[in-house]
């Protein structure tokens, strides 16, 4: 498995690591530091402030120290990438000429008005063409949430990643949520008989998809502590689920293998990122 670890110095991003490691083993991971200085003013002469200079010694000492915690959690280390300039364009462009399997990151999980602003994690997430890991806080690393829509590439992704993954003394759920026929119109005439029928058929095509999940896991020899049907406003019937069970990793699945943005715009990942207090996954093919 090669990564790509994004680290600005921050606790936040080494917990992401930490995190990390506690469901997976083996790894090759490249670190990345940004040295950004596009928030000077253009009369400031970057050459002659010693400025770069000061910036450049700072990444040597987040890389080293990113080598030393790379090689604690067991993994190998790879490259050291230092670069100059605004942050998602290198991180994106390091992706694109490498062959990664994911890309780790922490976020700050800024909300309200700041995260209006945007993030680097989020705008990375956004054009990234693999699989994203991102962290918000340390935790245990022991209950995983698969959750399961209703696309077959989606799901045919969390597949691909599930054997990579040390799920060996996990605790994992799985839930699929079904949207509530009610909330999906605006006349209050509908026959009733119909939107029986659609439940039936929403809870028959979700009870296949889940048992597909766990004889996929159970094949490996893992066992699922409980799947879930779960139905209503599909981020929210998330984020509740993942509160109510102590979720530490939210693992979710991509519709292809096009650029993110479109997909997480208004997208129920974006929302469940957005508002959850676990590390979530977001797993392409």
């Amino acid at each position: 498995m090669k990564i790509l670890f994004c680290t600005d110095g921050s606790k936040i991003s080494f917990n992401a690591l930490k995190n990390f490691s506690n469901w997976v083993n083996e790894a090759v991971v490249d670190s990345i530091c940004i040295i950004d200085w596009s928030f000077l003013p253009e009369e400031v002469s970057i050459e002659t402030s010693g400025f770069a200079t000061s910036c450049a010694n700072i990444a040597d000492n987040i890389l080293n120290y990113a080598e030393n915690e790379i090689k604690k959690y067991g993994f190998t280390t790879g490259e050291r990438i230092k670069h100059c300039g605004g942050a998602v364009e290198a991180i994106i462009e390091q992706i694109k000429s490498n062959n990664y399997d994911v890309v780790v990151m922490g976020s700050h999980g800024k909300k309200g008005l700041q995260k209006w602003l945007g993030s680097v994690s989020r705008d990375v997430i956004d054009n990234n063409i693999v699989s994203s890991y991102v962290s918000k806080h340390a935790n245990e690393g022991k209950r995983l949430l698969i959750t399961i829509d209703g696309f077959q590439d989606a799901l045919d992704a969390i597949e691909t990643h599930l054997p990579e993954l040390n799920l060996a003394d996990k605790e994992i759920y799985v839930c699929m949520v079904n949207e509530d026929p009610n909330l999906l119109f605006l006349e209050g005439n509908i026959d009733s008989n119909w939107l029986i029928q659609i439940q039936k058929n929403q809870e028959h095509y979700a009870a296949q998809k889940l048992s597909r999940i766990r004889n996929f896991l159970s094949n490996g020899g893992i066992k699922i502590i409980e799947s879930a049907i779960l139905v209503g406003i599909p981020a929210q019937e998330i984020l509740n689920y993942a509160k109510a069970k102590s979720i530490d990793l939210i693992i979710t699945g991509t519709k292809s293998k096009k650029k993110l943005d479109a997909f997480l715009t208004g997208s129920v990942s974006q929302r469940v990122l957005e508002n959850t207090m676990a590390d979530v996954m977001i797993v392409k093919k």
